[in-house]
């Protein structure tokens, strides 16, 4: 917002408007207090409208906020030389090209500055002058006047008025060279405290005992000088802000400088990476890949308190400036990174997931993203490593198993769970809860339990049991058998694994014999046709043809009997009660 101010002000300042420039540069100053510029763009408009006594006080802001900047001692030699303070504008210049020696406009303001002092001494030295009306152009009250007055307060605008104004105010006899000058003749008039009427009228002197007041003759040879139209006064052409000028040569030689930074990284210097990033930085505050980019090599040198405090800054600086917000989303993302990094030793993952969140509410940034999936998960892991106890997990089972047995069985899978939390590597405690899912008819729960189990220990042949009971009782017979058979394979001789074998073979039996009802027939049916493997089946052309022929040509049907993969993909089907033998 500020620099949207101080844009409108130097426009309005090429214009010519410099009220409006002073306007739009107070709103700037408020906005942001602390930027020296601003205050010397200010100065430069009170001076345009002869305002010296604020525009000194802006120099002198400016030279306060940055003394090692050139242009504010231009405009303090200005605001001096413009309240005929001709010693103190020669010092102001001379301070100036200390700094910058071959600035060219503090070289012709130190000229002019000189060349007035020397002037103004050398009538001091003289006698007093012959001019009555030396002390009406004397000083800034002569300023004020015009200013205070409508009519010359227009001239003010008009840089040949006041250039002519300006020469009689170092010397008063310069009064007759621009007597022919209307504009001067009324501006005259008001100094003097007198009204011109019209070209070959006399003036007229209202009752006054002021000292200024002219001589008779003086006002005669005043009141007979024929007024000459002037011609329109050509603008003269405003000057450019040089601020501009600079701000664009600092922002080019920032990108020099991040350019090196980049150079530099890439080849793992990173002092001298740090070094023009910070140079960058100093040229220009307003690009916040200065500040990103020294994060990152911050991070690569692992301080990461250093990282995290530059990436703040950016996001800070970014919103003031309201930065594209996939930069700001960058550093953030940079500062999660770096507070990743502190936290395996900090053992604090929450602002890590935190600083993530926040970087993809600005862009979704898959790599954003994952990073936050990684942080959820070593939050997780340490958490669990830290409520990790075999003890007392095995304390917990033991509760479960005791609620077991009292078939309250909402019980015993709290204690089952509170047990896994303390070890989740137990396959037991899976075995056990997957039981009591089967007791409450929640089979998808006690299948996912039955298949940890298997997978924490496959030679624990209870995992079995429990995964073919859960499939049993969904109905899933070929499944089931599949189950049992595996079990069996660790322990031949389980009469558990024998007797679900057993009862799976009857099930599917009895569909192969057409022994189902027509409401068991109906179910399994349906239940079939929402199997993936069933799908299959049918939608294979080959098993398609198989069934063809089953049908219409029993001769290729016996071929098909012969090969056991096609005969397996019938009895799925038959078991599904989708295909009957007869």
């Amino acid at each position: 917002m500020a620099d949207e101010a101080k844009a409108k002000g130097n426009a309005a300042f090429s214009s010519g408007d410099f009220s409006s420039a002073i306007r739009h540069f107070s709103e700037a100053i408020d906005l942001s207090p602390n930027n020296h510029v601003l205050y010397s763009n200010r100065s430069a408009a009170y001076a345009s409208l002869q305002n010296y006594t604020d525009a000194l006080s802006d120099a002198k802001k400016t030279v306060e906020l940055k003394p090692d900047w050139s242009k504010g001692y231009s405009r303090l030699g200005a605001a001096h030389l413009g309240l005929s303070q001709f010693d103190d504008a020669v010092s102001s210049y001379k301070k100036g090209l200390e700094i910058d020696p071959n600035n060219e406009p503090l070289k012709s303001g130190l000229a002019d500055a000189q060349k007035a002092a020397s002037a103004a001494a050398s009538r001091s030295r003289s006698a007093p002058s012959a001019n009555p009306f030396g002390d009406a152009f004397s000083g800034p009250e002569m300023w004020a006047k015009l200013t205070a007055d409508p009519a010359t307060r227009v001239y003010l605008q008009q840089p040949d008025f006041v250039k002519m104004m300006q020469d009689i105010q170092k010397d008063p006899n310069n009064l007759n060279l621009y007597l022919k000058d209307q504009r001067v003749m009324q501006a005259f008039g008001v100094l003097l405290n007198v009204k011109i009427r019209s070209p070959g009228d006399e003036f007229d002197i209202p009752e006054t005992n002021s000292p200024s007041s002219a001589s008779s003759s003086e006002r005669k040879r005043a009141a007979e000088a024929e007024p000459v139209k002037q011609p329109e006064p050509e603008p003269e052409p405003m000057e450019v802000a040089d601020e501009e000028k600079e701000a664009k040569q600092r922002k080019v030689e920032a990108q020099k400088e991040k350019e090196a930074g980049n150079a530099a990284y890439k080849k793992k210097d990173f002092d001298t990476a740090i070094h023009h990033y910070s140079k960058a930085l100093e040229l220009d505050d307003e690009d916040i890949s200065f500040l990103t980019n020294r994060a990152a090599v911050y991070l690569e040198m692992g301080k990461y308190e250093d990282c995290v405090k530059d990436c703040d800054k950016a996001v800070e600086r970014g919103r003031e400036l309201r930065s594209d917000y996939k930069m700001v989303a960058r550093a953030l993302t940079r500062k999660g990174t770096a507070l990743g990094k502190m936290a395996k030793c900090s053992k604090d993952y929450e602002p890590v997931i935190e600083t993530y969140q926040k970087a993809l509410t600005e862009h979704r940034n898959p790599d954003t993203l994952k990073k936050l999936n990684e942080a959820e998960k070593a939050k997780k892991e340490l958490e669990q490593q830290e409520y990790f106890d075999p003890n007392l997990a095995d304390e917990e089972r033991e509760k479960g198993n005791e609620f077991f047995k009292q078939q309250k069985y909402p019980e015993a899978i709290k204690h089952y769970t509170e047990s896994l939390r303390r070890n989740p590597k137990e396959p037991k405690t899976y075995s056990n809860r997957a039981a009591c899912y089967t007791k409450l008819g929640a089979m998808p729960e006690g299948l996912k339990d039955a298949e940890k189990c298997i997978e924490l220990d496959p030679t624990f042949t209870k995992g079995y049991t429990r995964k073919g009971a859960v499939q049993f009782f969904m109905k899933e017979y070929e499944k089931a058998l599949e189950t049992y058979k595996e079990g069996l394979k660790h322990d031949p001789n389980n009469q558990e694994l024998l007797d679900g074998i057993g009862r799976c073979v009857q099930q599917i039996n009895k569909a192969s014999r057409g022994d189902l009802s027509p409401e068991e027939l109906k179910e399994r049916q349906a239940k079939a046709m929402s199997d993936p493997e069933i799908q299959n089946i049918l939608q294979d052309p080959v098993m398609r043809q198989v069934l063809v022929d089953f049908q219409e040509n029993p001769k290729s049907a016996q071929e098909h009997t012969k090969n056991p993969m096609v005969m397996e993909k019938i009895q799925k089907l038959i078991s599904a009660g989708i295909v009957q033998m007869r």
